[in-house]
């Protein structure tokens, strides 16, 4: 077995299909078939399941997949931290991001990294917590920012702040135009836009259970699978969402925030690190920078919280209605 054959399982299983494998593999489609075919023998069991349509991975590839995963981003490590060790310096960090910290904790962390004068190449990737925790025990990423499930906080967590529940509303919206606290059964008659379940089933159930607390069930109307789309279907007047705080950092001119009333519901955003990597001085100020930028996160939600005009919130033209 070599490297190539991962490679192209890890192909076929991500794209489901042999032949859009091949064409961005660059082999023929029967080489590429019969490449498969030939690591299901060595391996001794069958990793695809043959669809009129594609391929599905069977119980023994999804196991394998993880596996091959984990060996690919191992052997791409080792170059590189052979060709960093021969220059005497660590430059390469590898984050994992849920999609709103691109806007929320990314931009300040590299001028953070900037500033420090800390040499970093950065490799960014969109993941959900649930793939982050795997990517760090593969190692294939140095630190992730994460929403972890209620009541769930990582063994990897190294840092944790309060990311409360609002509720976003187009400008317009009569609950947009009152200050603090917004009980939410006061929204119960809205029309809601929710996140894919398939994308985020995790927060879709967060959603529904906040609405459940609330003492009624949520009249989704619309989905959408990016944060982004969905605060873009507020802002067109479609309906509402219940979203984090930090989601008013995002540039959304007529959406306005009200923060949710009292709830046994928490959300959170976390910095993981994998727990048996032993830190060496490279990344524990790496580590410093990621944990003072979700620090100074949590110091401007508070502040926008407070009702302040001087946090972030400010800084776009989103509106913080709290």
């Amino acid at each position: 077995m070599e490297l190539r054959h991962l490679r192209y399982f890890v192909g076929v299983a991500e794209f489901g299909s042999v032949s859009r494998a091949a064409e961005k593999l660059f082999i023929a489609q029967p080489a590429l078939s019969a490449q498969i075919r030939q690591l299901e023998e060595e391996v001794g069991a069958s990793l695809f399941v043959r669809l009129p349509r594609g391929v599905r991975l069977t119980q023994a590839g999804e196991s394998f997949l993880e596996d091959a995963r984990a060996i690919l981003a191992r052997a791409q490590q080792a170059t590189v931290r052979a060709r960093e060790r021969q220059s005497g310096q660590r430059a390469t960090l590898r984050l994992g991001l849920v999609p709103s910290t691109t806007h929320s904790v990314l931009p300040g962390l590299l001028q953070r990294l900037r500033d420090s004068g800390l040499s970093a190449r950065i490799e960014a990737r969109e993941m959900i917590t649930s793939r982050q925790l795997q990517a760090l025990r593969n190692d294939e990423i140095d630190l992730g920012f994460a929403r972890p499930g209620e009541g769930s906080t990582p063994a990897e967590t190294v840092a944790a702040i309060d990311d409360p529940y609002c509720l976003a509303l187009p400008a317009g919206n009569p609950l947009a135009a009152a200050k603090g606290p917004l009980a939410l059964k006061l929204a119960a008659h809205e029309h809601f836009v929710s996140f894919s379940r398939y994308q985020e089933a995790d927060y879709f159930d967060r959603t529904a259970a906040l609405c459940q607390e609330a003492g009624f069930t949520p009249d989704i109307r619309h989905e959408a699978g990016q944060f982004v789309n969905v605060l873009a279907l507020v802002a067109c007047g479609l309906g509402v969402a219940i979203v984090p705080a930090s989601f008013a950092t995002l540039p959304f001119g007529p959406v306005v925030f009200r923060r949710l009333g009292a709830s046994r519901f928490k959300s959170q955003l976390v910095i993981l690190r994998a727990q048996r990597q032993v830190p060496d001085d490279w990344s524990l100020q790496v580590s410093s920078l990621a944990v003072a930028e979700l620090t100074g996160l949590a110091d401007r939600l508070a502040a926008g919280l407070d009702g302040s005009e001087a946090g972030v919130f400010g800084q776009f033209n989103g509106v913080l209605g709290l």
